[in-house]
């Protein structure tokens, strides 16, 4: 007989499956509510780093065409 070693995502999975469902609803929006702020803090960093290119010039600027243009290329 062959012991197949559970991951821990799969041990993850079984222990919210032994919580009752209001407990596992309640998980899902602590979940849905850290991965947005997760987004959030992810999205400020890049806002911050665009302005630091933007003050040292590190920014092209032009229109959909010429991003079309440079793409191809």
């Amino acid at each position: 007989m062959a012991l197949t070693k559970e991951s821990p995502f799969q041990k993850a999975l079984a222990t919210i499956e032994a919580l009752p469902s209001n407990q596992q609803m309640d998980l899902v929006e602590v979940i849905r509510r850290r991965l947005a702020e997760s987004r959030r803090d992810e999205i400020a960093a890049n806002i911050r780093e665009a302005k630091v290119d933007y003050r040292r010039g590190q920014v092209k600027k032009g229109t959909l065409a010429d991003l079309m243009k440079d793409l191809g290329s």
